[in-house]
């Protein structure tokens, strides 16, 4: 009898080569990432990995999206071989982490997977806000402040990249939906992605842009507020 479980060794590893080969990831990257894949698999199954690997087709189109539009504005990420391990870890390490406390508290994983599901939405929302905003954007303004300002400055918004990032919450949420179901979670998900995303600007105004801290530390603790967003708004509903 076919087993679908061996799909999934097929999918890293092609993932991993098309990263490589493509300069998306650098080689410790891929291998970071299928390590993180690998979790997210066995503690969520077929829909984790399709939330993860989403993410990643989703934000590395929207980087190269009018890539030379963007040239100007920004400093990429990106090194000539690809994002590097620590970037990797930033946007998909919370979802790791939930993931390996599934493993080991399975007795949770009807609270932990929209955890999960919220950390990638953050990511995908940050994500596309920033990538596409640039493109799509018309009026630039400082989260902070409300006042007009430079658009790829870190903390700078605009409406249009705000309404993208949410649409790229609502991408994870509906994969989390197809795969455990359609209910509250799903509109928890998006909220709680749009926090994050919300809050990856205000750290960007108020301490990336002074240098206190770096992208890769305002990347993970987006993931991180989301995923905290989540479990406070399950508690708050769980309780009605």
């Amino acid at each position: 009898m076919f087993n679908i479980d061996i799909l999934m060794p097929v999918i890293i590893i092609s993932g991993m080569a098309y990263s490589i080969l493509a300069k998306k990831l650098t080689v410790a990257a891929a291998f970071t990432g299928a390590v993180i894949a690998i979790t997210i698999f066995i503690a969520a199954g077929y829909p984790g990995l399709a939330m993860m690997t989403t993410f990643f087709i989703l934000g590395s189109a929207a980087t190269s999206w009018q890539r030379h539009k963007k040239q100007s504005l920004i400093k990429f990420e990106e090194t000539g071989n690809g994002r590097n391990m620590l970037q990797v870890l930033a946007n998909a390490g919370a979802a790791g982490i939930v993931g390996i406390i599934v493993i080991n508290y399975p007795q949770h994983s009807a609270l932990l997977l929209p955890v999960m599901a919220a950390a990638f939405a953050s990511a995908t929302a940050d994500t596309l806000s920033s990538e596409l905003g640039m493109v799509y954007g018309r009026r630039f303004f400082n989260i902070i402040s409300f006042k007009a300002d430079a658009c790829g400055r870190d903390g700078v918004v605009s409406l249009e990249g705000t309404v993208i990032g949410i649409l790229g919450s609502a991408v994870i949420a509906v994969i989390y939906a197809l795969g455990w179901g359609w209910g509250i979670s799903f509109l928890l998900i998006v909220i709680s992605g749009t926090i994050g995303n919300i809050t990856d600007s205000v750290l960007g105004a108020l301490l990336e842009r002074k240098g206190i801290i770096g992208n890769d530390a305002v990347n993970f603790v987006n993931t991180l507020v989301a995923a905290g967003a989540i479990l406070g708004l399950e508690v708050v509903f769980l309780s009605i």
